[in-house]
């Protein structure tokens, strides 16, 4: 029902959709990969992809704004532990920073969108930054959902054997790879510090 509404009625969906993600991001709702698992089953992997980065980083960039606006001295004494972890890294080089936090997610995604804000990054390396990094994670997780596109289109009875079908075990071992990077990123900085000690 859902994608023969979208094909009827594809950039009414379209809209809404990138609205709702939007919405979502700049209220900081949890429950985005779901909205990006439904890009993918609605609009494809690349269609969905554009969706999830347009609507995920006009999300941010409003939180980003209003924080700095209007914000800024409620989230900070709520976020004072957080600003000293990452007020090195913003401090040394802001994009390239910011751009491994959106490519591996080692914090909330909407503690990344109002940190910077509180630590005075400028507008454009913010978005900049937030619209690459945040393209890897989308297009892994608009693939899982594409891939459940195909599974619901197999019509047949539940079979374990179709996760091994390219479009959907490729996004799965996508995905898992995805949730290494954390640990991965942790491990080379804690041997990093212990390698070069203060």
């Amino acid at each position: 029902m859902l994608l023969r509404w979208t094909n009827e009625h594809y950039f009414l969906t379209v809209s809404i959709y990138i609205l709702l993600y939007i919405i979502g991001v700049a209220v900081s709702i949890p429950g985005a990969v779901f909205f990006t698992l439904a890009g993918g089953f609605l609009f494809g992997i690349w269609f969905g992809t554009l969706y999830v980065v347009i609507g995920a980083t006009i999300g941010a960039t409003i939180l980003f704004v209003a924080v700095k606006m209007a914000l800024a001295d409620w989230i900070a004494r709520k976020s004072s532990k957080w600003i000293k972890q990452m007020e090195k890294g913003f401090q040394e080089n802001a994009f390239h920073y910011l751009l491994t936090l959106r490519l591996i997610p080692i914090f909330p995604f909407w503690l990344v969108n109002v940190i910077p804000a509180l630590l005075g990054v400028r507008l454009a390396t913010f978005v900049s930054a937030t619209f690459l990094g945040i393209i890897p994670g989308a297009f892994i997780y608009a693939s899982v959902g594409s891939g459940l596109g195909t599974l619901f289109n197999s019509h047949q009875p539940p079979n374990l054997n179709i996760i091994f079908t390219p479009s959907i075990l490729f996004p799965l071992l996508g995905l898992a790879v995805l949730a290494l990077f954390p640990v991965l990123y942790r491990f080379y900085k804690s041997r990093s510090g212990k390698e070069n000690p203060q």
